[in-house]
């Protein structure tokens, strides 16, 4: 049995991110970016009006001004501002030259003789301008290699000057559950089965990352079955088995694997729930078996699938995010294995939730987070700082 740390080691340096690719933009969302990104203009490229209203020289802004023109966006006034006039302007229009104050509409009056302040006005020079570089300069770094491209950093690279990104490959995962036991979802069940919940589960967990998930269902429990669902994978990057992972004389999956050729690089992880995990390579593959139960191979594939899965599309940084809160219980010394509780988070506190058994899919419904205890870690009182995950 290795440690947690150690296993986390070991998986991600069975592998290697996959080879990018160059996208048209509009189909970039969710991928992880190949290169770093450097603009490719300025932006603002010019002053620009914050608000509608009036260009004027703030020296001027209580005197009688004269209309000279107007500045609309993408139809900049040509020409130059002169003593005791202004501008009509408009939000995202360029700010004329000799102007250096935006004065907004509500504060100014139009009458015969030409305009005049009816407000307060600016409190000083310069107000209401966006100046140019204020978002980022030409040759800026705009976005970091191996960052997510969420609906912000698109927008981000678009108005950089890219129409094109290259990002990492979308890797091919493959679920396949294993057990006598095991019936497809909706099927009738006898005393003696269970409906297959893992895959759906696992399937869901992947579904917000971008990967191309193909579940091949149910194998039973002898080893020709098993064999055949993972040859019928062989074009997967990761290949996910649930169940079977175990030492009992129906676990057969390790068995199955070593069979094939396999070369399994550990099995048994300090952590609980998840203790039988497994990984290792088949071909050109990676494995990954998770144990049966639906509260283990939540928090192994949580822990160590979702991880796998970014790192092969280009993140640079796959592991889940921790986080600080108080605790709002009492909890026990842990032993030799590392603790990854079922837990609700908000704004009071993170609070485990009773029933912790494995075997649970209620719990799981329940939680919104995964309480952190390391191995062999002392009690902790109600009120302490404690790490989580956000589920």
């Amino acid at each position: 049995m290795i440690e947690y740390l150690e296993a986390r080691r070991r998986l991600i340096a069975l592998a290697s991110p996959l080879a990018n690719e160059t996208l048209s933009i509009e189909n970039c969302f969710g991928r992880y970016l190949g290169t770093d990104l450097h603009a490719k203009r300025t932006q603002p490229s010019a002053d620009l009006s914050a608000m509608d209203g009036y260009a004027v020289r703030y020296a001027d802004i209580n005197n009688r001004l004269k209309i000279a023109g107007e500045s609309a966006a993408g139809k900049p006034f040509v020409g130059t501002l002169n003593i005791d006039e202004a501008i009509r302007i408009f939000t995202g229009a360029h700010i004329p030259s000799g102007a250096d104050t935006v004065i907004i509409q509500e504060d100014m009056i139009v009458d015969k003789g030409g305009l005049i302040k009816n407000g307060d006005g600016p409190e000083k020079m310069g107000a209401h301008i966006r100046r140019a570089g204020t978002d980022f300069h030409y040759n800026e770094l705009l976005l970091a290699k191996g960052q997510p491209l969420n609906a912000g950093s698109i927008a981000a690279a678009v108005m950089g000057g890219y129409g094109t990104l290259n990002v990492g490959q979308i890797p091919k995962i493959t679920i396949i559950g294993s057990g006598d036991e095991l019936v497809p979802p909706g099927s009738e069940t006898s005393a003696a089965q269970i409906p297959s919940s893992n895959n759906s589960m696992l399937c869901g967990l992947l579904n917000p990352l971008c990967c191309n998930v193909v579940d091949r269902g149910i194998a039973a429990d002898n080893l020709a079955a098993i064999e055949e669902k993972l040859r019928s994978c062989a074009d997967a990057d990761i290949i996910v088995t649930s169940g079977g992972a175990s030492v009992g004389d129906h676990d057969l999956v390790r068995a199955a694997l070593i069979n094939m050729g396999a070369e399994i690089d550990f099995w048994r992880v300090a952590v609980k729930p998840g203790k039988p995990l497994m990984a290792g390579r088949l071909g050109k593959s990676i494995v990954l078996g998770l144990p049966g139960n639906p509260g283990s191979a939540f928090v192994t594939a949580f822990l160590f699938l979702l991880p796998m899965a970014r790192y092969l599309a280009g993140s640079l940084d796959p592991w889940p995010t921790t986080y600080s809160t108080t605790v709002l219980a009492d909890l026990p010394a842990t032993k030799e294995r590392a603790e990854f509780l079922r837990a609700t988070v908000n704004e009071n506190g993170i609070m485990p939730l009773n029933a912790q058994d494995s075997g649970l899919t209620t719990t799981l419904a329940s939680a919104n987070a995964l309480l952190v205890r390391p191995a062999v870690a002392p009690p902790v009182t109600a009120g302490e700082l404690i790490q989580y995950h956000l589920m």
